[in-house]
């Protein structure tokens, strides 16, 4: 295959075809053909891009739902500061307000920044600090990174109609370049946002807490970090009731930014592997190899799998599976599926 032949040109032209295809049938099928079928049998009408729309079920269940994180956060919370309240006199260090601390001593120990300002002294609180770390882990790793990871994915957009100010982009045009560029916009916004808190962390610390500018900004890396080192750390009633809010948010937002920076060099390994993919010469051994039915020809559909597999992108054991699946509904054994194979299918588990 000549380079100048490398521009991938069967796999949209295929695409192409069958979309065409898929609305000549459109135009071909009788107004009456969907009350044949039994009403568990209609299928979703595909869109534009020849998806099936997904189950309403299916979007409510990827959606994340920001009040259940609302309650998970104050359910740990309120528990922490009962805790807290239960054994406070158990607990040494400096102390400002009963539930600001409570509040204080539970982000802290959920973030596991660990100060040393407030440390358990018995062994009943030595064992509800255990008890808390454990479950606040959880909760971070299971809940509020997913929602921190959610709310990245909103800024992007936002990201998107800054960098395209001169630019009259409408609603599709956003969500592909979105989507073109999803990973390296995802990285950008939580880098800044890491920046943005970093400087409102040291400016605070400068301000309130009465250190100096340079140890502050060792206070929000050692903070941010987990570090915790303790020599310098929130100690008035204004300081922990930002510390509150402030080292929940910059500890995801950090780890955020770690997770996009690896995904970022995931991505960019991948794209360059799909670049090679399409862009070397066939041989006669690619040919054979993606020839799935031996029939000593490639169609549009055995060469479009055999690329996703050379890009990793499929495997053998996802196929077969779907193979399987495809044969099973094939009740006439005609290599295709039509309507009547699935009210055959319909009609056979029915009986059984």
């Amino acid at each position: 295959m000549e380079d100048g032949c490398s521009e991938d040109p069967l796999l949209p032209r295929s695409l192409d075809s069958l979309h065409n295809e898929k609305n000549t049938m459109k135009r071909r099928r009788p107004s009456s053909s969907n009350h044949a079928l039994p009403k568990d049998m209609l299928l979703h009408e595909q869109n534009d891009y020849g998806i099936l729309d997904q189950h309403p079920e299916s979007l409510s269940q990827n959606k994340l739902n920001y009040k259940q994180v609302v309650i998970f956060l104050v359910a740990y919370i309120s528990l922490g500061v009962l805790c807290f309240s239960v054994v406070r006199n158990q607990i040494t260090g400096k102390k400002t307000n009963e539930i600001l601390d409570a509040i204080y001593f539970c982000i802290v120990t959920m973030t596991t920044v660990g100060y040393g300002d407030l440390v358990p002294n018995s062994n009943l609180s030595k064992l509800l600090a255990c008890i808390l770390v454990f479950a606040g882990m959880t909760l971070v790793g299971l809940v509020l990174s997913k929602a921190a990871d959610s709310i990245l994915e909103k800024q992007e957009i936002l990201l998107v109609k800054a960098t395209h100010l001169q630019e009259k982009l409408g609603k599709s045009e956003i969500l592909k370049q979105v989507e073109a560029y999803k990973t390296e916009y995802k990285f950008v916004v939580a880098l800044s946002l890491l920046l943005l808190l970093i400087i409102l962390g040291t400016i605070f610390l400068y301000e309130v807490e009465d250190l100096s500018l340079f140890d502050a900004l060792y206070c929000v890396c050692a903070t941010i970090t987990t570090l915790g080192y303790g020599d310098k750390s929130f100690s008035t009633r204004a300081g922990r009731l930002f510390a509150s809010f402030w080292i929940l948010i910059s500890t995801l937002c950090l780890a955020q930014v770690f997770y996009c920076l690896a995904e970022l060099y995931t991505e960019r390994r991948r794209r360059s592997l799909v670049k090679w993919v399409l862009t070397r010469k066939l041989t006669i051994t690619d040919l054979e190899a993606a020839d799935l039915d031996q029939d000593s020809t490639v169609s549009a559909s055995e060469f479009i799998l055999y690329k996703l597999k050379e890009m990793g992108k499929i495997s053998d054991e996802d196929i077969a599976p779907v193979m399987q699946q495809f044969k099973n509904l094939d009740i006439d054994q005609s290599g295709t599926l039509t309507k009547s194979d699935l009210l055959l299918t319909t009609s056979s588990d029915i009986q059984s």
